[in-house]
């Protein structure tokens, strides 16, 4: 019998944690979203299925290879800032949300940096944030996320040009270190 009432009570307590909300099916349908905190929910019939983290969440992705329209490959990694603003959204609209803001960001950053040569990629960093963060927070919407902030962590171009760059860097330094030596004599 104490069995019986201990079972029932901790299938009828449900505690969720602060900054997170539980998400109740009944009979595999939802029900309700509970609040942070004490919650009772009907035993052996309601179950929480799903606990969503309603904090600000920092995803940073792998460097991804991207076309310039001058046909270069540019390495870009990226980090999204987003958070869950409607958990009954994030839970059945979408699969795996986290996932899918992934794809999108590299399609659109893909879509982005398609249009721009590398010289502009490289100097054009908070135009493709703000295209990016635009793109994103719109169609994220509908999951019931909202992106905060998209940063772009790095632009790497290809070996070949790295090295171009480089020795053109090297190469002005060397004539401006003529220069002077030069007027100081």
């Amino acid at each position: 019998m104490v069995l019986v009432v201990v079972v029932t009570l901790a299938k009828t307590v449900k505690i969720i944690p602060q900054a997170r909300a539980g998400i109740v099916e009944r009979f595999g349908k939802y029900r309700n979203t509970l609040t942070p905190g004490l919650n009772v929910i009907t035993p052996f019939v309601d179950k929480v299925r799903y606990v969503i983290d309603m904090r600000e969440q920092v995803v940073s992705f792998p460097p991804q290879p991207v076309i310039t329209e001058d046909n270069l490959v540019v390495s870009i990694d990226t980090v999204i800032y987003f958070q869950v603003t409607d958990p009954v959204a994030a839970t059945y609209e979408i699969a795996n949300y986290i996932s899918a803001v992934e794809q999108l960001t590299m399609t659109t950053l893909r879509n982005i940096v398609g249009g721009m040569d590398l010289e502009q990629t490289l100097t054009s960093r908070e135009e493709i944030n703000r295209g990016l963060s635009g793109v994103l927070d719109e169609a994220t919407g509908r999951w019931g996320i909202r992106v905060g902030r998209v940063e772009i962590k790095g632009i790497d171009p290809p070996p070949s040009i790295k090295d171009s760059m480089e020795k053109q860097m090297r190469a002005d330094r060397d004539k401006r270190a003529a220069i002077l030596t030069a007027e100081g004599q």
